[in-house]
């Protein structure tokens, strides 16, 4: 692998969800939430702190009991958080009960991408919103040559992310249209950066 041995796998620390580089994104896609919010794979809590009082309910989803124990201690604002042990691809919710879906940096790793976004669909009321911030599939022919060849490596290594997936199809695939969108690479090894952030509503 070369130089991407060298250089890019003894950085993938530096790629962790803690990375204080992903705050500003956080800041801009979870402080846009309102309403009764579903945060998909909400993991260990990070997210929490980022909430603003437009929201009046959190329902953080996780399969993964230990990350659930971990958001359980997150300090927070004194906004009401639900926390579901359960997947986004079965969503333990009734049809448009939800104003707001928050999806940060998951979408990479659901098993069934598109299963979760039909979901994430239905539990929408028809003028809610979908609001993510995700790495994937980059537009540039020699980031993504890196990219297939070390996604099998990577989702050994980091709970089953993929590193090309094409978000914006995914999205469009799972019955939304796109609002807003931006692309682009953030500090780090490419073949891990390119971010997709914005905004969409059901079909």
């Amino acid at each position: 692998m070369g130089i991407y041995s060298d250089v890019i796998l003894p950085k993938l620390c530096d790629l962790s969800m803690r990375n204080v580089r992903l705050h500003p994104y956080r800041k801009r896609v979870v402080g846009a939430a309102e309403g009764r919010v579903l945060e998909t794979g909400s993991g260990s809590g990070l997210n929490l702190p980022f909430y603003r009082r437009d929201v009046r309910e959190i329902l953080a989803l996780e399969p993964d009991p230990a990350l659930l124990a971990m958001a359980r201690r997150v300090p927070h604002t004194e906004i009401p958080v639900n926390f579901m042990e359960a997947s986004a691809e079965a969503i333990p919710l009734d049809d448009n009960s939800i104003d707001t879906v928050v999806t940060t940096w998951t979408l990479c790793t659901i098993p069934g991408a598109a299963a979760a976004l039909t979901e994430m669909r239905r539990v929408l009321r028809p003028q809610g919103k979908l609001l993510f911030v995700e790495h994937g599939l980059s537009p540039d022919r020699g980031v993504r040559w890196w990219q297939d060849r070390l996604t099998p490596i990577w989702g050994r290594i980091s709970g089953g992310c993929h590193l090309n997936r094409p978000i914006r199809s995914i999205i469009e695939n799972g019955g939304f249209r796109i609002d807003r969108i931006e692309t682009g690479y953030m500090q780090g090894p490419k073949p891990m950066t390119f971010m997709y952030e914005g905004s969409a509503r059901p079909e």
